[in-house]
């Protein structure tokens, strides 16, 4: 590697081992340092050390709260206040997305995301290539524009009303492990833009991907003190989120911590958490478009092996499609998944007898039965408690997964490669209704189907956040042009857009702007 180019890069993710393991660093008041202990992570692909991350202890919080504290209510800058930062943000941006576009520095990254979370080289360059479009769409005079207002008139001479943007203050990202540049990035960049001070934390598998862009931000300009930087333990973070004067926290990851997170903060989060997303076949059968339609589906499942959000977790065939040979085609396609190329790698957060076990109580339903895979990898060092598992469908009658014994446990989210597949014909399109509005998270969803009245039927009885309509629809994809988030939940995030961060990282103040003349009867009462 150029180190012209990668002047930031402190670390080399192609040489790590147990013998040349790389040392991640926090970040505070803009100084990089370490606490008194690091923990070793394991290698996902061979269980070897080869990360040493900061296990911040509680009594190493303080500097961290007291970084939230130096910021107050009004933010870094507000439309009032240090507005030629909306700029620098604009130039940041600008000489940032210069960088990402330089090969060496995209390489550098993909690899960085394929050591900590393996994928497929083209699903982690891909994510390195989201992350780069959503900087390039905010350089130039695009942060200001974030925070553009309303006036309106008022009732008399010298009176105006106006809505403006208003940062939170000191704030709080919490991001997962599956995405580890993507998310992060867009959510804090957003809150920066705003004018909020962040504390960012991520998970401590896959930190080393976001250390090293904030180093390369700094090195684009970004004021090092903007951004405070902790690994941590989960319950050391949750200790940190009580004591530290923080307006808001975006947590991305599971709803059982979203919902702790929530308890916490007293309401002041917004969340993206966990996603049990459908998929659903129309009745308008093309053989034309049999084998794309096909493709999308192994993809919605089984990139990064299942390990996306957006992943489809369940799969309504129409009956059209089934004895068209869509479980065939699909079957065909997961079994050219392998581990060589990452098409198929370990599962970071759910172990391999969990994935069994769950298999094992889907097959207990009547009528359920494996359509493909159902078997752990072979042939590995992935160490425990990473889980591993082929490409995994496992039908279940539509019939089975109404019944309330069975909902539950069919709609159990699996973060792996793993789905639930089922068919219905045209009298069974309630009972597909029915289910999507019993499920808990509406994250994302895809209507595949060109016939319009069916197409507005469904989305007319159901919520899903991102959903996606057409002969093309899929689940996953979540770049930079459109909006990402859940829907039907007051506390839901959106990710990716000028809307959701206005949404998630600002909030409405309205001025009143008086300045006369005074009125002549201003002694009269005013009978409003």
């Amino acid at each position: 590697m150029s180190k012209s180019l990668l002047s930031f890069a402190t670390l080399d993710p192609d040489t790590l081992s147990a013998q040349n393991p790389a040392q991640l660093y926090n970040l505070v008041g803009g100084e990089w340092c370490l606490p008194e202990n690091s923990i070793d992570i394991p290698d996902p692909m061979n269980g070897e050390a080869f990360l040493q991350v900061p296990d911040t202890a509680s009594s190493e919080l303080e500097p961290f709260v007291q970084g939230m504290a130096s910021c107050s209510k009004t933010g870094l800058h507000n439309p009032f206040k240090n507005v030629e930062r909306y700029l620098l943000y604009g130039r940041i941006c600008a000489k940032l997305s210069e960088r990402m576009r330089q090969e060496d520095v995209a390489h550098f990254f993909a690899r960085c995301i394929q050591r900590v979370v393996p994928k497929s080289y083209p699903q982690a360059r891909g994510e390195v290539e989201v992350t780069r479009v959503f900087i390039e769409n905010f350089c130039g005079d695009q942060v200001r524009f974030l925070a553009r207002g309303f006036s309106n008139p008022g009732n008399h001479m010298g009176q105006r009303s106006n809505g403006y943007r208003w940062p939170y203050g000191p704030v709080t990202v919490i991001t997962p492990f599956n995405f580890p540049l993507e998310i992060p990035a867009l959510q804090f960049m957003g809150a920066l833009f705003m004018g909020n001070r962040v504390l960012l934390k991520n998970d401590s598998k896959t930190s080393m991907v976001i250390e090293q862009f904030v180093r390369l931000l700094h090195e684009c300009g970004m004021p090092k003190t903007d951004l405070d930087l902790i690994h941590c333990a989960g319950s050391t973070m949750g200790e940190l989120v009580d004591r530290a004067p923080i307006r808001l926290t975006q947590f991305t990851g599971s709803s059982q911590v979203a919902e702790l997170l929530a308890e916490k903060t007293r309401g002041k989060v917004f969340i993206e958490d966990a996603g049990f997303d459908w998929k659903i076949l129309g009745p308008d059968f093309k053989e034309s478009k049999l084998d794309y339609i096909a493709w999308q589906c192994d993809q919605d499942a089984y990139a990064s092996s299942g390990q996306k959000c957006s992943a489809q977790s369940i799969l309504f065939a129409h009956k059209n499609w089934v004895s068209g040979g869509l479980f065939e085609k699909i079957t065909a396609l997961a079994a050219r998944r392998k581990l060589d190329d990452l098409t198929v790698g370990p599962v970071l957060t759910v172990s391999t007898e969990r994935m069994q076990a769950h298999k094992n109580a889907l097959l207990k339903i009547e009528g359920s039965k494996v359509l493909f895979g159902g078997n752990p990898l072979s042939g590995h060092q992935i160490p425990e408690p990473y889980g591993t598992l082929e490409p995994t469908a496992i039908f279940v009658p539509i019939e089975q997964i109404l019944k309330p014994e069975n909902f539950k446990l069919v709609c159990t989210e699996i973060f792996g490669p793993f789905q639930v597949v089922t068919e219905w014909d045209d009298s069974q399109l309630e009972h597909v209704l029915e289910l999507c509005e019993r499920m808990d998270h509406h994250l994302t969803a895809a209507v595949v189907s060109n016939d319009v009245n069916f197409v507005q039927k469904v989305l007319g009885h159901t919520v899903n956040g991102t959903t996606y309509v057409g002969s093309r629809a899929r689940t996953t994809g979540a770049p930079q042009n459109h909006w990402f988030g859940p829907a039907g939940d007051p506390r839901g995030a959106g990710i990716g857009t000028p809307e959701a961060i206005k949404l998630v990282w600002s909030c409405h103040r309205e001025i009143i702007e008086d300045f006369g003349p005074i009125a002549e009867d201003w002694t009269t009462p005013d009978p409003s």
